[in-house]
């Protein structure tokens, strides 16, 4: 019988608890099933050996909207998710979310195929659809189509939940314009919802928190902001320890000393996204590339970001440590989708898939099962 394992060494490997020297993973098909020190490799083993390199877990991506020219609401094809699941891997994320922003019923519909199509051809990295809109606050709706924002009727969203079941995994709501049996529907289904593009008062956003919005979208952006005299959705994020966020490290969406207060207050909570997009010059949402951003009739509109580019921005820019930067970009948005068993760790059990850096964080390679 021939030896199906295999061992992946590097210098140093993070468990995501702890770095590791001299030590290898062992794995058995797409799962590790031990973590061991290099005197405990058996004689025969099929070794890849990293040299002094660093062995992490592979990121996650909870939000972006495209890749290479092809955004998923302007192409709602297989081929666009390729395409996006190409993108990430470049930037050391093998799981991921794909987005569409405010649109129509129609493009929701097309989305959800297009993820359907492309799982059934076997697919790989999409976890799911992650809608953000339209139920949104139109006063808070940054790049979003204000005329397709509104307050959803119940049979509106027990119609979009039938039709998406299975492929829709978050929805981006403003919890003031939903009302409590939506919400309900909606948590009822199992959807992870996350609030944003809001100016939900600090007492509203609570009670949201309360009816089972788990999550903030990009911290900061359209949404309430903390005043002295109403904290908003930013001083409800902070306080509640029910609800994580994501934010978007690029120096441009925000400053990355309000990422750094943020940290402060919400610690393991706060998660990186990408929130990238991609050059479209039809649909909705026109982005052109500005820099190293994204602008939309000239409105910011999204980030070029990859998940590694978040990941050493929060090391280098906001000064987190590298091994907590690393659970901002992996084991943290694992938690929010509710798949902190399989991703983000390098333990057993855990998904065979790995991101190799060099000392200064340069991406390597990207390791996948």
């Amino acid at each position: 019988m021939p030896n199906m394992q295999r061992f992946i060494r590097a210098g140093k490997i993070f468990t995501g608890d702890a770095w590791l020297q001299d030590h290898a993973v062992q794995v058995e098909g797409d799962r590790i099933s031990a973590v061991l020190p290099d005197g405990s490799i058996p004689a025969d083993a099929i070794i890849e050996d990293h040299g002094d390199s660093l062995l992490v877990p592979a990121l996650i991506d909870v939000q972006l909207y495209g890749a290479h020219g092809r955004l998923l609401a302007v192409y709602p094809e297989p081929q666009t998710l390729q395409l996006t699941y190409d993108y990430c891997l470049s930037g050391g994320a093998v799981l991921f979310l794909p987005t569409v922003a405010t649109n129509t019923t129609e493009v929701f519909h097309q989305s959800i195929d297009a993820v359907r199509a492309y799982w059934q051809q076997g697919g790989k990295g999409v976890f799911g659809l992650h809608i953000e809109g339209p139920w949104l606050d139109a006063g808070k709706k940054g790049a979003h189509v204000a005329q397709l924002i509104h307050s959803p009727s119940v049979q509106e969203v027990k119609e979009l939940l039938a039709y998406g079941r299975g492929v829709i995994k978050m929805i981006t709501l403003a919890p003031e314009v939903c009302s409590a049996e939506v919400i309900r529907l909606l948590v009822d289904e199992g959807i992870i919802l996350s609030a944003g593009h809001s100016n939900a008062s600090y007492r509203e956003a609570l009670l949201g928190f309360d009816r089972g919005i788990a999550a903030i979208t990009h911290l900061y952006n359209a949404m309430s902001g903390l005043h002295h005299r109403e904290p908003g959705l930013v001083g409800a994020a902070f306080l509640d320890q029910r609800v994580s966020a994501s934010v978007i490290p690029d120096g441009h969406h925000v400053d990355y000393e309000a990422i750094r207060i943020a940290k402060r207050m919400m610690g393991e909570r706060l998660f990186a996204i990408t929130d990238a997009v991609t050059e479209t010059s039809s649909g909705y949402y026109r982005h052109e590339l500005a820099g190293d951003k994204y602008e939309c009739n000239d409105v910011l509109s999204g980030s070029a970001l990859t998940m590694h580019k978040c990941l050493v921005n929060l090391v280098h820019h906001v000064g987190i440590e590298t091994g907590e930067a690393l659970r901002m970009c992996s084991l943290y948005p694992a938690r929010v989708l509710r798949q902190d068993g399989l991703y983000g760790k390098i333990a057993p059990g855990y998904t065979a898939q790995f991101l190799v850096m060099n000392k200064q964080l340069e991406m390597l390679s990207v390791i996948t099962s």
